[in-house]
């Protein structure tokens, strides 16, 4: 069944019920947008910082851009490019694309003017829809791209010269459903890589796989009508869409909070009576720190009815989670593993009954099939041995869009590799030990960062940490830690060096750095740019030595 069904679906039985929530804090400061504007948009209240509306308004936007991508002669098969912070628009933006039988291409919001032209080119997207925040961006392009596809803006404040309205025109068209015949086979959307290697690939999947997605969720954390689920990060990338999909298979409210501040984060679940959270590791640490060190209290707020926090996107601390089960005792906690390439997050999933497993990824997902492979990509190794995690199931990727080559990397008929080493304990649940392109070989050794990564974070000071390999004459590699400690403490390099004295003498980083640690935007860390950075300066610092 396609995903579009699941709307029409809500809109039918639930025509009144609350389907999304926009909250944005700092609305002054991050959009062009009027205070006026956020008060006067149908169904919502009137306060300036919160707009809603129901599953039928939801289904009938979407109705209405469809309708207006088919009076533009858009078809089934063409793209669709959506590059929009998280806003009331967006879902039904993105419906409204799948209603025509297009497909639907979410772009990545910190892309660079180049990365869009890039991405927009090879998607070979025929409509990129932007909102006031990438005006700059896409009019250093718009001479390019805007020559052979069609550039709609979403946004009530002016509109730039080399775009129509998208606000103008969308509601001179019919809410009618369209007529078009799609079905679970046909080409749904595409996302694109973290682009850690460069530019980003495109990632094609079909309407089984997004489907798939829906059910995956709603099976993993049983979401009912009365759940309401808060979500944070950014909606182009495939963890926050398909875990706000959960939402959509049980009819069920969602809420959109546009920035991650501790205090927006619990101002939004004590306000919408939120029940699910999905968090990235560093703002459940920012929380945390502010829990601790007194400048939130738990009193001021409701979060009783929150019964679930879970994690995706990297490795999660087993520290992390037993602070925060501290201050929310009983509440329930899981991770979730998977890539852009299965469609986001379930591939493989801790699961709340396994609390005790934390700091494993879980087992396979619903409806998923996994096995750890040797070099070849297609033996397995022994059980406890390490080897690449392989995913087979309905939201593997179909392929790697105009890229037969990348494609058969990855592709082992089936079964799909991610790049991910690790290893399976005999009770079946699997643990990660790093990306295979990240692994240090240190005299003829091989490191797995994310080992040493999870040792230090036990440290009581550390806040964050990456581990990557810097070149060294003799060793080859050396492991260089690199560690962000809390507001207000002070650590040493010699009291981190003491502290790893419980590692194996090959296992102990050989180098020390005190800095902030980089994430990307789905709270994975920017190794590329840490390796390029400290290769750097270590060049810098021999040449002076010499």
């Amino acid at each position: 069944m396609p995903l579009i069904q699941l709307l029409e679906r809500n809109a039918s039985l639930y025509p009144n019920d609350v389907a999304l929530v926009e909250l944005n804090p700092d609305i002054q400061e991050k959009s062009r947008r009027t205070w006026r504007d956020y008060s006067l948009v149908e169904g919502s209240p009137t306060c300036n910082y919160r707009r809603e509306i129901s599953w039928s308004v939801f289904n009938e936007k979407a109705n209405r851009f469809a309708n207006m991508l088919l009076a533009r002669g858009v078809k089934k098969g063409d793209k669709v490019g959506i590059l929009l912070m998280n806003c009331l628009e967006w879902l039904p933006i993105y419906f409204g694309i799948l209603k025509t039988g297009a497909l639907a291409v979410p772009l990545n919001f910190r892309y660079t003017a180049e990365e869009i032209r890039y991405c927009v080119n090879l998607a070979e997207v025929n409509i990129l829809l932007f909102g006031p925040e990438f005006i700059g961006r896409v009019e250093e392009i718009a001479d390019d791209i805007g020559r052979s596809r069609i550039l709609f803006y979403v946004g009530s404040s002016f509109c730039p010269t080399f775009a129509e309205s998208y606000d103008e025109q969308v509601n001179n068209y019919s809410s009618a459903s369209p007529d078009i015949d799609i079905s679970d086979e046909d080409d749904g959307a595409i996302y694109f890589s973290s682009g850690t290697t460069g530019f980003p690939k495109a990632i094609l999947h079909g309407h089984r796989a997004l489907m798939h997605a829906a059910t995956v969720e709603q099976k993993h954390h049983a979401q009912t009508r009365d759940d309401v689920f808060l979500c944070i990060p950014p909606l182009y990338h495939t963890g926050a869409k398909m875990h706000w999909m959960g939402s959509l298979a049980s009819a069920s409210k969602a809420v959109l909070l546009r920035g991650a501040k501790p205090e927006s984060i619990l101002e939004a679940i004590s306000n919408e009576r939120c029940t699910i959270v999905w968090l990235l590791v560093p703002w459940a640490q920012d929380i945390l720190e502010k829990l601790d060190n007194g400048s939130l209290k738990l009193e001021n707020y409701h979060v009783k009815q929150l019964r679930l926090m879970h994690i995706g996107a990297q490795p999660v601390p087993q520290s992390l989670v037993k602070r925060w089960q501290e201050y929310f005792p009983g509440q329930a906690y899981d991770t979730n593993y998977g890539l852009s390439e299965s469609i986001g997050p379930g591939a493989v999933h801790l699961g709340v009954e396994n609390i005790r497993k934390v700091g494993s990824i879980g087992v396979p997902g619903y409806g998923w099939q996994t096995k750890i492979v040797q070099e070849d990509g297609v033996t397995e190794v022994a059980q406890g041995e390490i080897g690449e995690l392989a995913l087979k199931g309905p939201g593997v990727m179909k392929c790697y869009y105009r890229n037969e080559q990348a494609t058969a990397e990855v592709m082992r008929g089936e079964w799909l590799l991610t790049g991910d080493m690790a290893k399976q304990d005999e009770e079946g649940f699997i643990y990660l030990v790093d990306r295979k392109k990240d692994v240090i070989v240190s005299g003829g050794e091989n490191l797995y960062p994310v080992e040493i990564e999870n040792f230090l974070s036990k440290h009581p000071k550390i806040k964050d940490v990456a581990v990557i390999g810097l070149p060294e004459p003799r060793l080859g590699e050396i492991a260089a830690a690199i560690i962000e400690v809390f507001e207000g403490m002070v650590c040493s390099e010699e009291e981190i060096t003491a502290f790893c004295m419980e590692l194996p003498r090959y296992k102990r980083p050989r180098k020390i750095i005190f800095s902030k640690v980089p994430r990307n935007a789905t709270g994975k860390i920017e190794k590329p740019l840490l390796r390029k950075t400290y290769h750097a300066d270590q060049i810098v610092a021999e040449q002076n030595q010499a």
